[in-house]
């Protein structure tokens, strides 16, 4: 037997539940994977609580879409990976549990250099960082606005910005402006007056924008500070973005991924894994919390700690 958490109703973190399952074999090409680390993500509060919509709940529903571990069991068919590789793993289901398959697409190699924690905190941080960049075509020249920088998605785009020479300045609270310069951003602080203080960082002007904060001022400093709305994008008031004219990726956004959006997602954890791998990257890991209190684990990420939380079975 193997353990997952699982809900049978939406709510508070109250409803998860610590589940006695049958351990999974992989059928033809798919992986059997034994997890050290799942990554807990503000998207799985939100599917929890019902705050995204996510349809009826008929079963037990599991959680957790990024982690890492160890490949127990190759189904046929699979080519290029054996019992014993690390592995990633993103864009699965599930993954607040001990054993797990997932598909071959849904893994990758993980480099000795990087622990399964860190490996656990890429998924959805990375790829959206990633993917949302690629979009918004920053490259040399571009001076990026990121609100939201100290946290995971952010920390992310501000590293990938920099390293594809671009200009970046972030918002984040003064506690935390120490990391967000550590990253190679510029730190503006949380407080009235944010656009001119903006415009006296970048005097050159800022050419584009990600809104991770989701407040108004946010995504109204955004429009008066970046010419072409098509280079804002939000990363959590989907809903709000047509109205604004500018892009939203995923966030509520009743706009599904291109093909070539979720390509970009899926390229980002070999690239960042590599860049891991030769100290060019780095991950906040923070508290690493056993997967029977995963409960616990979402009250620390509802009252934003510092760092990635990660499960540890």
């Amino acid at each position: 037997m193997s353990t997952a958490i699982t809900y049978t109703a939406f709510g508070g973190p109250e409803v998860l539940t610590v589940t006695h399952v049958p351990t999974p074999s992989p059928g033809p090409g798919e992986l059997g994977v034994r997890i050290e680390a799942a990554g807990v993500n503000p998207l799985d509060l939100k599917l929890r609580s019902g705050a995204r919509a996510s349809g009826d709940i008929v079963e037990p529903r599991r959680v957790g879409g990024d982690g890492a571990g160890v490949v127990s069991a190759v189904g046929d068919g699979v080519e290029g990976f054996r019992v014993g590789d690390a592995v990633v793993l993103f864009g699965a289901a599930g993954l607040y549990a001990t054993d797990v398959v997932v598909t071959p697409a849904q893994a990758a190699i993980r480099p000795p250099q990087v622990t399964a924690a860190e490996g656990a905190a890429l998924g959805i941080p990375a790829g959206t960082a990633y993917q949302t960049l690629r979009s918004l075509a920053v490259g040399p020249g571009d001076t990026v606005l990121v609100h939201g920088g100290s946290g995971a998605v952010g920390q992310a785009a501000i590293q990938f910005a920099v390293l594809w020479g671009a200009t970046v300045l972030a918002t984040t609270s003064d506690r935390r402006a120490d990391r967000v310069r550590a990253l190679g951003a510029t730190p503006i602080s949380y407080a009235p007056g944010l656009e001119d203080r903006v415009r006296a960082a970048a005097p050159q002007g800022v050419t584009a924008a990600i809104d991770i904060a989701g407040t108004d001022e946010a995504l109204q400093s955004s429009l008066a500070l970046v010419a072409d709305r098509h280079r804002i994008a939000t990363l959590v008031r989907g809903k709000d973005a047509a109205d604004l004219g500018i892009r939203a990726f995923m966030g509520g956004s009743p706009v599904p991924l291109s093909a070539g959006e979720k390509a970009w997602r899926a390229e980002a954890i070999p690239v960042t894994l590599a860049l891991l791998a030769t100290g060019r990257f780095t991950v906040e890991v923070g508290a690493q919390v056993p997967l029977a209190d995963a409960a616990a684990a979402h009250q620390l990420v509802a009252a934003g700690v510092d760092g990635k939380v990660v499960l540890i079975p």
